[in-house]
């Protein structure tokens, strides 16, 4: 419904005074990002009551609205583009990013179809080859924008399950999965979290479990032992870039073994993958190209906006008889395959565009000085919060993770909690090795030498400040 006061004099439907408005306070936000605090000043409680909690009765002008929800929000939100946020692996967003990202809501295109909306799927299928060859990946591979990694993870996923229960000899498409052949989901011991999830969205039930070394990468002597133990379709998953220490599993060696036992190989690189985008740093993923599978976010490290997970099948028969649906009224093209099979939604907004945008604004070279600049910066970091006293950087550090602790779990937590308070730099707690750890996930794009500065200044500061309370 438009309101009348919405509707200019010439019968223009009223887009211009709530774009304004959105774009002032779009950005009075960017425009503060780099400095404000980082952690929210209030709660939803509050921020309900600043909205009003009550269904108004009759409308307001959509100028007023938007107004209301900016100013209303705005102190509850948590500064994620700040180069200084650690928090989570959480990449703020590119200026070219951004504006693609409205021009994809303008647009307003559901982007299941190709021939509903071939500018849409153009874009989103030159972005997903771009990919593959900027990760070394085969040239043939199909790449399906999701909602994120866990998304990219069910899509990857639900083609390897239906492929290994087909070559068993087992339909799943018509059968489904009751009294089908059980299928040995293996996974390394720190793994992410969001790949159980995948495995239990699928009815794959909890994954077995294999040993980890120190750093967090799946140990191949274990992995050889339980596939040797057992027989029948299998799903081994990969990863590349552990959540605490950013390790890599040794893909060369792993895959080589999975492959011999007639399994699937799925890679999780949410964060990590990129490595393989930077010349210097894709010794990291050596031998990763010969898994079947591997999942990623763009809203990580490429630095689009939410949301953007990107899964990426070598075989593109196994994604789309997983994932493609048949109705009369969809107006297939037979060329190609549409975007519809290659992820778990029918309708959804053209997520990929921003990718695009980031792609051809960056170049090839662009992306690995972008990947390079977080590993310099969370090597950085390491070595300036190396030196404080009492603390002990725990992991190797490889790629764009760094966890530290103090001499004990209360007083590692209390520094966490500092800077929180703080607000000048967000590291969130964890738990690793059986220890309490702050850890610094660096994705921003803006998190360069100075930042990195900032950062160890306000870990000394926060770490004098723990100490002088005790």
């Amino acid at each position: 419904m438009v309101f009348s006061h919405d509707r200019h004099p010439d019968g223009d439907p009223g887009y211009d005074a709530p774009l304004d408005v959105a774009a002032r306070q779009a950005r009075a936000w960017l425009s503060g990002i780099r400095e404000r605090p980082i952690p929210p000043r209030i709660g939803s409680d509050e921020v309900k009551d600043r909205l009003g909690r009550s269904l108004p009765e009759s409308g307001e002008p959509a100028a007023d609205v938007i107004e209301r929800l900016a100013e209303g929000v705005e102190p509850g939100l948590i500064a994620t583009g700040s180069p200084r946020f650690y928090g989570w692996v959480i990449g703020g967003t590119q200026p070219v990013a951004l504006a693609a990202d409205w021009l994809v809501s303008a647009w307003d295109q559901n982007t299941g179809l190709r021939t509903i909306t071939p500018g849409a799927v153009a874009v989103e299928e030159l972005a997903g080859e771009w990919l593959v060859d900027l990760l070394g990946l085969p040239a043939d591979s199909e790449v399906g924008f999701t909602t994120g990694a866990t998304m990219a993870q069910f899509t990857c996923m639900a083609a390897a399950r239906d492929e290994v229960l087909r070559r068993a000899g087992w339909d799943v498409e018509t059968a489904g999965l009751a009294g089908g052949p059980a299928i040995r989901f293996i996974v390394g011991a720190e793994r992410h979290g969001t790949v159980d999830l995948a495995g239990r969205y699928l009815g794959l039930g909890s994954p077995t479990v294999v040993a980890s070394d120190e750093q967090g990468c799946i140990r191949v002597d274990a992995l050889r032992q339980e596939l040797a133990s057992g027989s029948g379709p299998a799903i081994v998953m990969l990863q590349a870039g552990n959540i605490h220490s950013g390790a890599f599993d040794d893909f060369a060696a792993a895959v080589a073994v999975a492959h011999e036992a007639g399994a699937w190989v799925h890679v999780d690189g949410a964060f990590g993958l990129w490595a393989a985008a930077s010349p210097r740093l894709r010794h990291l993923v050596t031998g990763m190209a010969g898994a079947d599978s591997w999942s990623t976010d763009a809203h990580k490290t490429l630095s689009v906006p939410y949301d953007c997970g990107i899964a990426i099948v070598r075989d593109g028969r196994a994604m789309h008889r997983a994932l493609s649906v048949q109705a009369s009224y969809l107006q297939a093209t037979g060329f190609g395959a549409e975007p519809h099979e290659k992820v778990p939604e029918l309708s959804r907004r053209a997520r990929g565009i921003p990718t695009w945008a980031v792609l051809r604004s960056l170049g090839r070279t662009g992306v690995a000085r972008l990947v390079d600049g977080l590993a310099d910066a969370a090597r950085g970091i390491a070595d300036g919060v190396g030196r404080l006293p009492g603390v002990e950087v725990l992991n190797d550090v490889v790629f764009t993770q760094v966890c530290i602790a103090l001499d004990d779990d209360r007083a590692t937590a209390a520094l966490s909690e500092r800077l929180w308070s703080d607000g000048e730099v967000l590291a969130m707690t964890s738990r690793w090795r059986d220890r309490a750890v702050v850890r610094f996930s660096v994705s921003n794009w803006g998190t360069d030498a100075s930042q990195v500065s900032r950062t160890v200044a306000a870990v000394a500061r926060a770490l004098d400040e723990v100490r002088s309370t005790g």
